[in-house]
């Protein structure tokens, strides 16, 4: 069994106490450090290799958007999921432009957020999912320059663009399996596919892609 490894970046010790309790009961993740401020966080990644890194939005000396931005542009950098208790879209917005695999808001049940931190290990996006309609239609409307430009689904296959639309649709890889009446195994080889075709760094990204396409309308 593989074990998840998680970078907590909160500037409460509370809910970083909270966090590393409830990720200290499963078997398959290991909370390997805690960053208090978000420079903190941007050197402990470089230190400790995480995984995956639970991100609070408002930190000390370097907010959380901007410790994001960093950490995702090195080489091999650990998926970010960002925790606030703001879900407003300016914050969703800047947090996925920054290259976040994933946005929780911290009233979430403990364990949804375990369960996100392995969804998200497995290179799977997360969005809390009263935010991801709203914030998927912004990205399009609003894109950053690293998602502008054309979309050229050249070389994509009539199956991949069939599960490039159902993933902007937001159809998870069960649901994909069901609907074309294919293996999650074979979908996941879609997706895999799919991602280096169109140079997407996760699931979220294949998501504007889509939109930006055609494949889907908001």
């Amino acid at each position: 069994m593989t074990t998840v490894r998680v970078l907590l970046a909160d500037d409460h010790a509370l809910i970083r106490s909270a966090l590393r309790m409830v990720l200290a009961d499963t078997d398959d993740i290991k909370v390997v450090g805690e960053a208090q401020t978000g420079s903190a966080a941007v050197r402990l990644c470089g230190e400790l290799k995480p995984d995956v890194v639970l991100m609070d939005i408002r930190m000390p000396d370097l907010d959380g958007i901007e410790a994001t931005r960093r950490i995702t542009a090195a080489s091999g950098a650990p998926r970010v999921v960002v925790l606030t208790t703001f879900d407003d879209d300016e914050y969703v917005f800047g947090a996925l432009h920054a290259g976040a695999s994933g946005f929780l808001v911290k009233d979430m049940a403990l364990e949804e957020i375990v369960s996100s931190v392995r969804v998200v290990a497995t290179g799977d996006a997360l969005i809390a999912p009263r935010v991801t309609r709203r914030l998927i239609e912004m990205v399009v409307k609003h894109p950053s320059p690293s998602l502008s430009g054309p979309v050229s689904l050249d070389g994509i296959t009539g199956r991949e663009r069939d599960v490039l639309t159902l993933i902007g649709q937001g159809a998870n890889n069960a649901e994909i399996a069901e609907r074309m009446h294919i293996t999650t195994p074979t979908v996941k080889s879609y997706v895999g596919r799919l991602m280096t075709k169109l140079a997407a760094r996760d699931r979220v990204q294949l998501v504007i892609v889509a939109y930006r396409a055609g494949l889907v309308i908001p």
